[in-house]
């Protein structure tokens, strides 16, 4: 009887491993068979939340249901990261990263109740976002050198706001500090709305903020770009130069935004959504709307997505260190 027993309960798993592909595939071709929602963790009409609703947008004409964005805004992205990465693994609810939640954040808290490296299925990157610096257009200063020169003359007195403790916005004026000898005072918001308001309002006089946001305050004078974050020149604003072209060598940095699952996701599933993702990207006219707030397009697989996030923690640990950022 204990043989039998056995054998019995050994076919049983055997048969389970030879239906379990053909049930995920399955899975994976009635899939999406509800909305999804695709967690922000950034308030609306921020860059990650302003890339996404495009994204979301196309990915549901694409697969025949809503993909809705819910923003779960804090911790410089982390709270939205944590809510996604405790959701069933089952593809309805994703993830909208950007840098900070995966990459830079572990440096700077003691504690997240999630780990970028194991609780996320990533599905592809998908965008590029330069950075450019920018100050109220009343403050008189018109050159990155101008700015240098008041800010060494007068350590602490002008002030930048940045869109969070440990945000991208935040370790990028760190580094630009930490390179130009420089002392600028902090003054951290709770996204771009009220960081740009204040620095319209003259309340604060510089950010570093991602060019979807902070191009339309430009373009409508009440803001003045100095310089982009990157190593080349933004597609969308040529005529801005680089730091390093300014003399602030080997300064290249900027946000990357990407698509994840909560880890567990069915294979399947992650593989459709990297195709589909790629489809969309490929859309002339998603790459039009994209480049017109100032995103670039980049693409990945899963696999490079997860090793590439890997090489991301690495290099933001360095640059977290380097610079000195702590959390207030």
């Amino acid at each position: 009887m204990k043989n039998w027993t056995q054998t019995v309960s050994g076919l049983m798993v055997l048969l389970a491993a030879m239906t379990a592909p053909a049930v995920m595939a399955q899975s994976a071709a009635d899939y999406p068979s509800k909305p999804v929602t695709m967690v922000v963790g950034f308030p609306p009409g921020t860059a990650t939340d302003s890339v996404g609703r495009i994204i979301g947008e196309r990915l549901g004409v694409r697969l025949g249901k809503p993909f809705v964005i819910e923003n779960k805004a804090g911790q410089g992205g982390s709270i939205g990261a944590a809510a996604a990465a405790k959701a069933p693994p089952d593809g309805y609810t994703l993830l909208v990263s950007a840098t900070a939640p995966m990459a830079t954040n572990h440096h700077l808290y003691a504690k997240l109740p999630y780990d970028s490296s194991r609780d996320f299925a990533p599905i592809g990157l998908h965008s590029w976002l330069p950075y450019a610096l920018v100050v109220n257009a009343n403050l008189k200063i018109n050159t990155l050198a101008e700015l240098l020169e008041r800010a060494k003359a007068e350590p602490g007195k002008l002030s930048y706001a940045s869109i969070g403790n440990g945000t991208t916005s935040h370790l990028l004026m760190s580094m630009l500090m930490y390179q130009t000898g420089t002392k600028i005072s902090h003054v951290p918001y709770k996204g771009s709305a009220q960081a740009q308001t204040d620095l319209i309002g003259g309340h604060v006089d510089m950010t570093f903020d991602t060019m979807v946001s902070v191009m339309p305050h430009v373009k409508a004078g009440t803001l003045k770009a100095l310089a982009v974050s990157t190593l080349t020149r933004s597609k969308f604003s040529p005529e801005i130069p680089t730091l390093n072209e300014l003399g602030v060598t080997d300064f290249d940095a900027g946000a990357w935004l990407g698509l994840l699952a909560p880890a567990g996701t069915p294979k399947p599933i992650v593989e459709k959504l990297s195709r589909e993702l790629s489809a969309v990207l490929d859309e002339p006219e998603t790459q039009k709307r994209l480049l017109a707030l100032g995103a670039e397009i980049i693409k990945s697989t899963p696999d490079e997505f997860t090793a590439f996030i890997k090489s991301e923690r690495e290099k933001w640990g360095n640059r977290v260190r380097q610079s000195g950022a702590k959390l207030e």
